[in-house]
């Protein structure tokens, strides 16, 4: 299938970005554009290089099931390892044609009598598509805390997605505020060459052993040599974190097991007893992230790593002020505060049929049919969008399932040369019904915590309330007549 004249814009360069484009130049369809706004593609592993960076999913989990990769490393991959299979990837499939760099989307309109999107870019530019697939991702923009007087501080202070490597932290006191997924990574990197190093946690987290292992050589010669083999470990892999799920996801007694193997893990680590009292959770397994780290607990046990958890209640010129009055004098102040997911509103303004604007769309909570279509944006896909994420697994096999039909209804679109496809509302609203129903069944809502996961009105529109598996059945198939086919 060829479509030179059916022009389909791209947004973003990471997993999803790439992944979608691969799948649709293996299909033929060529005429395709990825609009990236930095300077190079890789999107999350592109832009976080701290210190311990790595994914907290297996390597051959983390990684396209059409594109795999026999030469990890280790066990649980590092950043630039898969910053440059993406690169791989890129340069494999001869995509570098398609990519435009250094170029932002600002804006989209559609116009529905002509079926086509508008899109402005950050330099006034504007490009039609007929099609648009947005993959611009949640871990992209840092999420900054709103600290009183931070502005104040004279020491170097920075985020951790946003790592200046020209500062040498060696044998200074430094401050890490927050504990979550960075954190556990930054902390245990840091530790041994800081003077002194003050975690300030909030809220603490389960944390699990991670158990990470340089894969031998011997073994990614037989993954070379047997293709088979790889996907058959890849197979077990992702069937025990499904079953896993189980665990995580419900809010029910099972939750318990995790905990038990948790707190085995913190005994372990943290000999002092007032210390791992701090660091126990409160709240039931699975509410917030589980996290992965064979050494972040046992970082505490050094004379040199304090953990403080007082509320911070001001930044001062030379340190930290904490809500007992105690001051925490600091050279560099390490943001490792998450990111600003933005799953309530539209990463810019997109306006669709009559007009529509997606924040208004989405003033009650952002939903999509099956996380990617919405009503009233006709040809307009979103990879990864609401009530999409996982809990349990690798975020790729709900972005291969998103690829797979979102590539079915593009083919729809070309082979019956409709103007467009668009979600029908009922349909839309059925779905959503559905999914927030199972949701006070789930540890996120009924675990005994606050998240990310959760808007102000303690609904969840990021993740899943289900298996991975139950996801790919969901999307394994574009129905036309749940939409609206517009000639």
């Amino acid at each position: 299938m060829r479509s030179p004249d059916f022009p389909i814009a791209i947004i973003g360069a990471g997993f999803a970005g790439i992944g979608t484009a691969i799948q649709l130049k293996k299909a033929g369809i060529l005429s395709f554009t990825i609009f990236e706004r930095a300077s190079e593609i890789g999107g999350t592993w592109r832009d976080n290089t701290y210190p311990g960076c790595a994914c907290d999913v297996p390597s051959q989990v983390y990684s396209f099931s059409f594109e795999p990769n026999p030469n990890w490393s280790r066990g649980f991959s590092e950043a630039p390892e898969i910053q440059q299979y993406l690169l791989d990837c890129v340069e494999k499939h001869k995509l570098r044609p398609h990519l435009r760099l250094d170029t932002a989307i600002r804006e989209a309109r559609f116009d529905e009598a002509e079926g086509i999107w508008t899109l402005t870019t950050d330099c006034g530019e504007t490009v039609t598509a007929r099609v648009v697939i947005s993959g611009v991702g949640g871990l992209v923009d840092p999420s900054l805390p709103d600290i009183k007087g931070i502005q104040s501080f004279t020491g170097e202070l920075f985020h951790t997605a946003r790592w200046e490597h020209e500062i040498d932290l060696t044998g200074k006191n430094v401050a890490v505020i927050g504990t979550g997924a960075s954190a556990v990574q930054v902390v245990p990197a840091i530790a041994p060459e800081v003077n002194k190093l003050t975690v300030f946690q909030r809220t603490a987290a389960w944390v699990m052993p991670k158990g990470d292992r340089v894969i031998p050589e011997k073994v990614k010669a037989r993954f070379r040599r047997f293709p088979w083999l790889q996907r058959w470990v890849r197979s077990l892999m992702f069937a025990f974190s499904e079953f896993l799920g189980f665990f995580i996801i419900l809010h029910s007694p099972l939750s318990k097991l995790p905990e038990r193997v948790s707190l085995k893990h913190l005994k372990q680590s943290v000999p002092d007893p007032g210390t791992r009292a701090k660091l126990r959770p409160k709240f039931e397994f699975g509410c917030k992230r589980m996290l992965i780290s064979d050494d972040y607990w046992s970082t505490f046990a050094r004379d040199n790593v304090e953990l403080v958890t007082d509320s911070i209640e001001e930044i001062r010129a030379d340190g930290i002020e904490t809500g007992d009055g105690t001051q925490h004098p600091v050279d560099s102040i390490i943001l490792a505060t998450g990111f600003a997911v933005g799953l309530a509103a539209a990463p810019f303004p997109i306006a669709g049929k009559n007009g529509l604007s997606l924040n208004d769309a989405w003033s009650k909570g952002a939903v999509a049919y099956k996380g990617m279509t919405v009503s009233g944006f006709p040809n307009w896909f979103i990879i990864m969008g609401p009530n999409t994420g996982p809990g349990h697994t690798s975020v790729l096999v709900y972005t291969e399932a998103q690829i797979h039909y979102i590539l079915q209804a593009v083919k729809k679109i070309i082979g019956d040369d409709l103007k467009y496809v668009d979600v029908k509302q009922r349909v839309q609203d059925t779905y959503n019904e559905g999914i927030q129903g199972r949701m006070k069944y789930t540890s996120w809502s009924a675990g005994g915590c606050n998240s990310w996961y959760l808007s102000e009105d303690g609904s969840n529109h990021a993740l899943f309330p289900g298996l991975a598996s139950e996801y790919v059945m969901r999307a394994r198939r574009f129905v036309p007549s749940e939409y609206h086919l517009v000639k």
